[in-house]
């Protein structure tokens, strides 16, 4: 039955579209990410919160947002992640995911600030890739901010927290990342739907 599982997710990720790529940059490969409340409204599930791969040089930025949670990025890298996050805060129930974890230095930046914790009660989302020990808490945005983001595409000029790290990448292989906070509006202790979807609050990172 695991083989059988491994098959697929290796098949998946070699011959299936949608996979993001980080961008090239002066300083190494660089990741865009952004999270929603709420998807487009063409998505089969246009009310799940979400993560998409977005494309912060495009000259519509708008048009730059794709609706992938599976990333190809090189092995033995270090490699530079940037997270718009429009979503309000959901509450992390458990403070040691409020935490970074696995990143260079041991510090993420949050609107431009060194960071190493955020209070719980003000979780949004987390990037996690649990086997390589990587934990990022993002910080939502506050229910009391002008221009707040309803669902995908969103702009720069739509209330949003910008977080920023990097983290060493591994030897070749595929791995899982996902969000840890309680994020699912609707569903049983909030863990539901997106939440266990690939596509929206998780998918694989492909490290070549």
């Amino acid at each position: 039955m695991l083989a059988a599982i491994a098959v697929y997710i290796i098949l998946f990720l070699t011959s299936a579209p949608g996979a993001a790529s980080a961008r090239p940059s002066s300083v190494g490969p660089n990741l865009y990410l952004a999270t929603v409340p709420a998807a487009k409204g063409n998505d089969p599930h246009p009310l799940w919160v979400s993560y998409y791969a977005v494309n912060p040089g495009n000259a519509n930025w708008r048009t730059g947002w794709r609706h992938d949670t599976t990333y190809v990025l090189p092995a033995h890298t270090l490699v530079h992640v940037t997270i718009y996050e429009y979503d309000g805060d959901s509450g992390s129930r458990n403070p040691f995911i409020s935490q970074a974890q696995g990143v260079v230095g041991g510090t993420f930046e949050l609107n431009g600030k060194p960071t190493r914790a955020i209070n719980p009660k003000s979780a949004s989302h987390v990037f996690a890739i649990p086997q390589l020990g990587l934990n990022v808490p993002l910080e939502g945005v506050v229910g009391t901010a002008k221009n707040q983001c309803a669902n995908a595409p969103c702009s720069p000029s739509n209330a949003h927290n910008t977080i920023t790290f990097a983290f060493r990448t591994p030897g070749k292989g595929i791995y899982r990342w996902q969000c840890f906070v309680p994020c699912a509006a609707g569903y049983i202790f909030g863990f539901g739907g997106p939440m266990q979807t690939v596509g929206y609050m998780d998918g694989f990172i492909k490290f070549v």
